[in-house]
Formats: C-alpha cells, sequence, structure tokens
C-alpha cells in the first residue's frame, strides 16, 4: 500500500470509554477546542502538506471515523496529541491506525510525552516517534525529512534498530506572531461542538483562544515539560486581528483566553484594549490573571475593552501550604485583588486544588474560611495530581502515597494522598466544600443573575439538570 508522506491525521484522544463520554459531567460542561493540534495543523497547510484532525473528545465515537479517513487518505503519518491521562488511549488508536494502514508512522506529542521522553519507548512499541516540546516546525520537518534522515530533525525522539534516539531541544523557539491561526475549520462542527464552561460566558457562539506559551513562574505542581523556562506572547495588533478573524469567520462574541498569565506584558493588555474599545468587534472575553500584576486601572480598562470574568489561582487559602508550592504566596494580596475585580463589575472565578504534599484537615478548612470570605461568584476544585514534568513529581513518593495510574490522572481522581490523611477523608472533604459552596445564598442569587446574563448556560443547566444538581452536591464525575 502506498502512503502519502504529504499527509497527516491528527488525533486528540478521548482518555476513556466513548459510552462513559455521555455521563462525564466536566465533559459536559466544557469541551474546549484542541487548540495545539489546530495550530499544527495550519502550520503544515500552510506550509503544501495535507492535516486533518479527528477530537474524539468532541465526538467521542471516532474509532469508526479514524479507520474510515485512513483507508481513504492513506497518509504516511497519524499524530497523536496525549495528556497523561489520554497517552494510553493513544497508545490504543496507533495500534488501531497500524492495523488498519500497515506501515503507517506514529508520531505522539503533548506534555506526557515532552515529560517523560526516552522512558516512554521501551514499554510501548507502538510510538514511532515522539515530538518532544512545541510541534510546529518539528512536524513539518518530520513529515519533510523525518523518513529519511531523522537524525537531522531537531525536537524528536525515534527508533533506529533496537535502540531510541533523542535528537535534542530545538534550538530556536518559534515566533508565535509569524503562526497562523489555528485551523478551526478542521474541527468538526466548529464552533457548535465546543462550550465553554456553563456561566462563564455571556453569549454564543463562544471559543478559546491562545495568545502565550509558557509561564514566567515556577509552582511545584506545574508541568513546563513543552515550553520549559520560556514565556513568549502574541503582539496586541496580532491578538486584535485572531479575535477579528474568529468573529468574521465563525461569528464567535466571547473568547476565553486560555493562557495561564494574560496580564504579565501591560502594555501588551493595553494597547489590546485600546484597539478593543477603538475598533469594537462587539465580544467580550474571560482571562485569567495573578494579583501581582494587575490594578484597578488597568482592570477598569479591560472591563471598558469587553472582559466579562477573570480567573485567579488560588490554590488554597491556607497560607503556610500556599508558601510551600507558590512564589509569591500572599493571600490578603489576592483577597484584595478579587474585591477590586469583583467592584469592577467583572465575575470572578477561584482556581483552586485540594489533597496538596502537606495539606491536612486543618488546611483544608483554614482555604474554606478564606474562599467563602471572598466575592467569588464560581470556582473550580481540582484534585491534586503530581503530574510528569512538574517539579514535585520527582520526589512525590516521598511526600504520600501515589498510585500513577496515568488513565485516572486528570484532576479529578484522589491519585496522591498527602501524609496524614487518606483517600477517603479527601472524598468527604471534596464533597463538602463544593456543596457549601453551591448551597450559600450569595453564590445562589448570582446563579440567578445568570438568566439575564448568561441565559445559554441556564438552556444547557436545564437539559442536564440531574447531572450538575448531582454534581453540585456529591462531586461525583460520572452519572450513574
Amino acid at each position: 500500500m502506498k502512503l502519502d508522506r504529504k499527509k497527516i491525521l491528527l488525533v486528540y484522544p478521548l482518555g476513556y470509554s466513548a459510552e462513559a463520554a455521555g455521563r462525564d459531567i466536566s465533559r459536559i460542561a466544557n469541551i474546549m477546542p484542541p487548540l495545539g493540534i489546530a495550530s499544527i495543523a495550519a502550520y503544515l497547510e500552510q506550509r503544501g502538506m495535507r492535516a486533518d484532525i479527528i477530537d474524539c473528545y468532541a465526538r467521542p465515537d471516532s474509532d469508526r471515523s479514524i479507520r474510515d479517513y485512513l483507508l481513504a487518505e492513506k497518509p504516511a503519518f497519524i499524530g497523536l496529541s496525549c495528556t497523561t491521562s489520554s497517552f494510553l488511549d493513544g497508545i490504543r488508536i496507533a495500534q488501531l491506525a497500524r492495523h488498519a494502514v500497515p506501515g503507517i508512522k506514529t508520531i505522539f506529542g503533548g506534555p506526557h510525552v515532552s515529560a517523560l521522553k526516552e522512558l516512554l519507548f521501551p514499554r510501548f512499541p507502538d510510538m514511532d516517534f515522539a515530538v518532544i516540546g512545541e510541534g510546529e516546525e518539528t512536524m513539518y520537518q518530520l513529515m519533510q525529512e523525518g523518513l529519511d534522515d531523522p537524525a537531522a530533525v531537531e525536537g524528536i525522539i525515534y527508533r533506529e534498530g533496537g535502540d531510541h534516539l533523542f535528537t535534542g531541544y530545538r534550538q530556536k523557539p518559534l515566533v508565535l506572531d509569524e503562526l497562523p491561526f489555528p485551523a478551526y475549520e478542521k474541527l468538526a462542527g466548529y464552533p457548535h461542538s465546543y462550550m465553554l464552561p456553563i456561566f462563564n460566558y455571556p453569549r454564543t457562539p463562544n471559543s478559546s483562544c491562545i495568545s502565550s506559551r509558557g509561564c514566567p513562574y515556577s509552582c511545584t505542581y506545574c508541568d513546563r515539560s513543552v515550553f520549559r523556562r520560556s514565556f513568549r506572547y502574541n503582539s496586541a495588533s496580532y491578538l486584535y486581528e485572531h479575535l477579528s478573524y474568529l468573529k468574521e469567520r465563525f461569528g464567535i462574541r466571547h473568547i476565553n483566553f486560555y493562557d495561564d498569565q494574560f496580564t504579565f506584558n501591560r502594555q501588551r493588555v493595553e494597547e489590546f484594549c485600546g484597539m478593543m474599545i477603538e475598533r469594537p468587534l462587539d465580544m467580550t472575553f474571560n482571562c485569567a490573571v495573578r494579583a501581582e500584576h494587575i490594578d484597578r486601572e488597568l482592570v477598569t480598562l479591560m472591563r471598558k475593552a469587553g472582559a466579562w470574568m477573570m480567573s485567579l489561582g488560588i490554590e488554597t487559602g491556607d497560607p503556610e501550604l500556599l508558601a510551600q508550592h507558590r512564589q509569591n504566596a500572599d493571600l490578603e494580596l489576592l483577597a484584595d485583588k478579587i474585591r477590586m475585580i469583583k467592584s469592577a463589575g467583572l465575575r470572578t472565578k477561584g482556581l483552586l486544588m485540594i489533597g496538596l504534599p502537606g495539606e491536612s484537615e486543618e488546611s483544608l478548612r483554614r482555604s474554606m474560611k478564606y474562599v467563602f470570605s471572598l466575592p467569588v461568584d464560581d470556582f473550580n476544585l481540582a484534585k491534586f495530581t503530581p503530574f510528569p514534568g512538574s517539579p514535585i513529581y520527582d520526589n512525590i513518593r516521598e511526600l504520600g502515597e501515589f498510585d500513577e495510574d496515568w488513565e485516572k490522572m486528570d484532576c479529578m481522581n484522589f491519585q496522591f494522598v498527602p501524609k496524614g490523611m487518606t483517600r477517603e477523608q479527601l472524598g468527604q472533604l471534596f464533597d463538602e466544600y463544593y456543596a457549601t459552596h453551591f448551597k450559600r445564598p450569595k453564590v445562589l442569587w448570582q446563579y440567578v443573575t445568570m438568566l439575564w446574563r448568561s441565559p445559554d448556560s441556564w438552556i444547557r443547566f436545564a437539559r442536564n439538570a440531574g447531572s450538575f444538581l448531582k454534581f453540585a452536591w456529591t462531586a461525583d464525575r460520572l452519572k450513574a
């Protein structure tokens, strides 16, 4: 069978059974477009390659679609972008592809692969190549010359005989303003197949956008394997043109900036907001910020430019525990900035974790007291997971009990239990944390106001009321 070396199918694995996807409350509440592989697809297409995408998270029952595409198009490559929890599903899809089209080359990328690198190859013979780090230029070079001279391609691991070799990290980082916009049109059903978290947007259609790569900070729990210690961002003009494109091409009316630090460069944000005010797109946006990089003047400007909600990484409301895991751990400053954001007329969202190393019932109760004292409209409480590539991963077993079951490492399961606690205890406190939040009168009133501030959210809530209420009171991810 002759395979086309200028074609690739890019796949975003689901990570669990297709049957379970319909019961997954986290998926019902939020389906984010796979912007990483959409960016790679756009880059390859711009350089004369053919790249198509199958997103198994948006369309869980995709095995038949993958097989049919491979048999019809006969690409020489299949690329799989994997998180830790979806990696084994990626291996399963690679096996499916090899069976359907003998001779196809499998290329793995994503944070899990970039973190563990060569350690994966002896265990998983269905991996032909791995892309380490950001993938656009590496994938292009791999398709161009990787089958003939893989050693010449920077940023990959490849097999040679019975061995596997890493060609080293790419020496020259990509200039983000030179990249084409992600190939949103390659995502089946975009934008309507995708949705932001419920009550996190005012209008539809809505979508996500990434305007930076990396993070300037080094928190213990964050995976730094893909972008390592770099931090780069698009210019304000590129960002404005990106949103203008999404509005004109797809009718997008609200954007969530999926950046770790949207406001780190103040000048960029001020210039972007100036453009949004002077040349309105009739779009609103959410973003994540750090307390150190906002003030009332900036927040007021962003509100005028269309900012609707800001998220802040609180992680824990216990000061001693926070200081063990994060730089600039100042809970008083954080509280002041949350109140400031709220007083400026924006929704506030807290990003929290439970079960960090050093956690105790006392620290959790201090955290609850702190969070519930703040005007936080919404929050996301993740179950701490020590991902490969995070600073804390290497010595995590010294800090508690760690069950390294990759398929369950999705921040929705307690795979790590800190010393002095039990999994059952963590589960009970997790349920209490969520239930207490949703039962607070001022929080309930905020959700009532969403009837006119986010009417589509209430429509989605009504369709899945049983699932959402069950999660709010019991924090069970999957419906019975």
